[in-house]
């Protein structure tokens, strides 16, 4: 599903990501070609190749001449690791930063937390 308030480019990066860290694209593993992402969203076929050489250019992508692309080795690994540093920096900073302008401290904090997981 399309959210057309974001670059359909970045959508499609997202959702080969996701594959990624789900296991159902294994690395080195072939991605589908620009031309079927285009085809299913019905999008112009430069920017599902935006979308994927953006992939290409972070590493979590390779070209292999005359076959298409793959799933780097590694790629999984280094997603994750990128999703943690951003959901640290995006939700648990500011999170603590708030929690300390409030007055609750890193024990109630955790409490809270734990307590919200068990009721979620």
């Amino acid at each position: 599903m399309i959210d057309e308030a974001r670059p359909i480019f970045v959508q499609i990066a997202e959702q080969i990501e996701d594959d990624i860290i789900a296991g159902s694209l294994a690395e080195e593993s072939q991605v589908p070609s620009t031309n079927e992402f285009a085809a299913f969203y019905r999008i112009n076929p430069a920017t599902a190749g935006k979308g994927v050489n953006r992939l290409v250019d972070d590493g979590i992508l390779y070209k292999k001449r005359g076959i298409g692309m793959f799933v780097a080795e590694g790629a999984r690994a280094r997603l994750i690791q990128a999703r943690k540093d951003r959901f640290r920096d995006e939700f648990v900073r500011p999170l603590i930063a708030e929690a300390a302008k409030l007055g609750i401290d890193p024990d109630q904090l955790s409490d809270m937390i734990s307590t919200e997981g068990v009721t979620a």
